[in-house]
């Protein structure tokens, strides 16, 4: 039997792909899969947005969870401004670490390098990003600054209202009303064996395992295996069997997911809340460089 009709996704799959959309006047935009991200043109992200053109752009990024946008080399001033129109701009604990020797540490800029010497690359596990945060970041914006020679090095991204919708009535019957502790050390010293900082300690956060999404009113999982430890009203057990669940419905439900292939000066922006991504690391050993600024909302997000 599928694994897809036992859980009824026809319906859900069929709501989404047919809800209707208004046009774009300002930005054009173009599907990159049915059910999660486009490819968007028509904006000259080196100069400020007009007002007209940015309430598109929001609306697209909530409307199709992850936007790949032509950067045309865009500077790093440039790429604080897009980020900036979504909230003010997160500083990452582990930012510093970042910094290949020689070069200049900005807060609001998280770098990476990955290549032969590493021993993992950022963002290897479905994950949102630092949902540890109390006030988790909102929308990010991402840009390679050197591509694999060989190719590869896609980011996945899978849509969260999806993975919520395609769940059982009563497996979202019991879902309601939980809550879920994520752990900035699950993820950072667990995964990748880094330490806070002396005297720090990384974030913990409880949030909704089912959240409402403050611009469309949807309602979205959030839970992944980077950071999520536990579900707080249920026993150890039961919390680790629900939530291997409900990873595995993330990882494997490729109806749900868009596989973004890089392209030389394009800039990836995405939903973070109602998306989750993952980082493909299958160009070893040739490197693959980025940059990531994040936008945290100036308002308690993550309500029930």
């Amino acid at each position: 039997m599928s694994f897809y009709r036992d859980l009824s996704d026809k319906p859900a799959l069929q709501a989404w792909n047919t809800a209707p959309h208004a046009p774009y006047e300002h930005l054009t935009v173009t599907p990159l899969a049915p059910t999660i991200g486009a490819r968007v043109t028509g904006l000259d992200l080196g100069a400020p947005l007009s007002e007209p053109a940015l309430a598109e752009l929001r609306r697209a990024v909530h409307e199709h969870l992850v936007l790949a946008l032509p950067g045309r080399g865009l500077t790093p001033d440039d790429h604080k401004r897009l980020g900036r129109y979504f909230g003010h701009l997160h500083s990452h604990l582990l930012g510093a670490s970042r910094v290949i020797a020689g070069g200049t540490y900005d807060p609001e800029v998280l770098s990476w390098r990955t290549g032969a010497e590493s021993r993992f690359t950022a963002g290897d596990a479905w994950h949102a990003d630092v949902s540890c945060d109390e006030h988790p970041i909102l929308v990010s914006a991402l840009r390679v600054t050197k591509l694999p020679a060989v190719g590869g090095g896609d980011t996945a991204f899978a849509n969260m209202y999806l993975a919520y919708d395609t769940l059982s009535d009563r497996l979202k019957a019991l879902l309601a009303g939980l809550t879920a502790i994520h752990d900035g050390g699950h993820a950072w010293t667990h995964g990748y064996g880094s330490a806070p900082q002396a005297g720090h300690d990384f974030p913990v956060a409880e949030h909704p395992v089912v959240a409402r999404h403050p611009y469309t009113g949807r309602p979205y999982l959030y839970v992944n295996p980077a950071f999520t430890t536990h579900i707080v009203q249920l026993p150890r057990p039961e919390s680790d069997a629900l939530l291997g669940f409900l990873a595995r419905h993330v990882e494997r439900s490729l109806a749900l997911q868009v596989r973004v292939h890089w392209e030389p000066d394009m800039v990836l922006l995405w939903d973070n809340w109602a998306a989750q991504h993952h980082a493909v690391w299958d160009y070893f050993p040739f490197e693959r460089w980025g940059e990531r600024v994040s936008a945290v909302p100036d308002f308690r997000p993550l309500a029930a």
